[in-house]
């Protein structure tokens, strides 16, 4: 089965969020299962996300930006800017 372009690209920007994901976790030094605990998810869920298996919604991006002591927006931000890079 053939993926749409729309379908490639947030495959992208969902791997790319898993890696931004992860450096800021790896940078504070937490475990998934800490970070899933202080996110009110499951940790079977931080690891689909930072596979980019699964993508957040606004409340748990929100969630994991106030467990990790980030701005939702900022792990956006830093997901759009790394795509973009890859993408030009």
């Amino acid at each position: 089965m053939l993926m749409s372009m729309a379908q490639t690209k947030a495959t992208d920007i969902g791997k790319i969020f898993g890696k931004v994901l992860q450096r800021h976790r790896l940078q504070r030094d937490i475990s998934q299962e800490e970070l899933a605990f202080q996110a009110g998810v499951d940790r079977t869920f931080v690891s689909r996300l930072e596979r980019g298996i699964r993508q957040p919604t606004i409340t748990t991006l929100i969630n994991i930006g106030q467990a990790l002591g980030i701005s939702a927006a900022n792990l956006v931000q830093e997901a759009e800017k790394e795509y973009l890079r890859q993408h030009k």
